[in-house]
């Protein structure tokens, strides 16, 4: 499957585990470390929960300027990754008398993992400059590193759970996790350093001189962005349900299994990812030796489709039984749930950031790559903000809500798809 892609790609597949595998420790947990140790009410939680990914995703938008402008590509993972680290380890000491570790905890991860994850995004794209035909190939593997790494951490977070209870054990393996990625990144920088836009040249830092591009292309370019960057923030609003609203529906209606506990759900989803993206990588190869392959816009398209099917199966559940808060429901709707969820997920954020480093004018690429996490933080944050409205309103009609979101998102693709298509190849 790496047989035709830079060795780069192996250095940055394995870095992303491991700091996926701390992030999704911390996002399986984060809700239920605040219900069950902080005693947070839904309300607050929902507040922090959205801020918590908000910044997150919004915070790339600064580390695509520094990564451009400033420190270029690996220097900016490299702190980005240091700041990750030393906030799991606040919030491993972090409990209820010590608010202020949680706190700072919180906001070293999200700022790391902001500044930190758009510069490997952009470093992806770079390794493909000569062989653009690999690029959405080159993603789609970069993903399965991520949910491998998101299969992982779930995974760890549940087996320390169910022997110690301990949520801040869980906050240390994620420190741990982090750790790996850093040694890692650094003893395979040698592979990816001719991909940053700042090289060391006899101890001087020198930037790379890119193309002009006419004025009107270049504003094109970006206004095609953004109306991506729009589309993509609707995905996202139900996505990030995966660590609000299932993980509630998990705790108070799915019935309790000894080896299935509530933050051990999002396994499911980068589970899948791992077993579907080689069939799925082999389908579109297929289909691409005969000029078939979907074109990038369609894929996205589709994957918009394809979730808002996964909250009418949560429609569906709800209308079961689900919306009594009492542990009946069998785990097979969430299961298939996150089956849906992962194929859309698939369709969507990889080929997003491929559509990116494709289009974007290449003075900004970082700024762009930003803005599509920026997008990703608007629907992560509406999310959270969504969120507080769980015990509100009957849960049919709250899962019906983002499934019509996600229509309409589908429908915007349809509308724009001429524009879309201008500039990816």
């Amino acid at each position: 499957m790496l047989k035709k892609h830079p060795k780069g790609l192996t250095v940055l597949f394995f870095t992303e585990m491991w700091e996926r595998f701390g992030f999704y420790i911390m996002s399986a947990i984060y809700v239920l470390y605040m219900d069950r140790d902080l005693k947070f009410d839904d309300s607050v939680k929902g507040i922090l929960y959205a801020v918590f990914l908000g910044a997150s995703y919004l915070f790339p938008l600064l580390g695509g300027w520094l990564g451009d402008r400033i420190w270029g590509r690996i220097k900016t993972i490299r702190i980005g990754a240091s700041m990750m680290a030393l906030g799991y380890v606040s919030l491993t000491i972090s409990s209820i008398d010590t608010l202020l570790f949680f706190y700072l905890g919180v906001a070293l991860v999200a700022i790391g993992t902001g500044i930190f994850k758009v510069n490997m995004s952009v470093t992806i794209g770079n390794l493909y400059k000569d062989n653009i035909e690999l690029k959405d190939a080159g993603f789609n593997i970069y993903y399965m590193g991520v949910n491998i790494g998101a299969t992982l951490g779930p995974l760890a977070a549940t087996i320390i759970g169910m022997t110690t209870e301990n949520y801040n054990l869980s906050f240390f393996a994620a420190a741990v996790g982090m750790i790996l990625a850093i040694i890692i990144f650094q003893f395979g920088k040698k592979t990816i350093v001719h991909t940053d836009i700042m090289k060391s040249e006899n101890g001087n830092n020198i930037t790379e001189q890119y193309p002009e591009m006419d004025k009107k292309e270049f504003w094109q370019r970006v206004f095609t962005l953004f109306v991506l960057f729009i589309i993509a923030s609707l995905f996202w609003l139900p996505f990030y349900q995966n660590g609000f609203a299932l993980t509630l529906f998990a705790s108070r209606s799915t019935r309790v299994i000894e080896w299935l506990r509530p933050e051990t759900y999002q396994i499911f989803g980068a589970l899948f990812i791992v077993l579907l993206t080689p069939p799925l990588l082999s389908i579109f190869s297929l289909l691409r030796k005969y000029g078939k392959e979907p074109r990038t816009t369609s894929k996205i398209f589709f994957g918009l489709l394809i979730m808002a099917s996964s909250m009418l199966v949560m429609v569906w559940a709800s209308l079961a039984g689900g919306n009594g808060d009492v542990n009946i429901m069998s785990p097979m709707w969430l299961i298939s749930t996150y089956f849906l969820v992962t194929i859309a997920e698939i369709l969507i954020s990889p080929m997003g950031q491929s559509y990116v480093t494709k289009v974007a004018p290449p003075k900004i690429q970082g700024l762009m790559m930003g803005g599509w996490f920026g997008a990703t933080a608007l629907g992560a944050m509406s999310s959270g903000i969504f969120g507080r409205f769980y015990s509100d309103v009957s849960h049919h009609a709250y899962f019906l809500l983002l499934a019509g979101l996600s229509v309409f998102a589908a429908v915007l693709v349809l509308i724009f798809m001429k524009k879309l298509k201008r500039f990816a190849s």
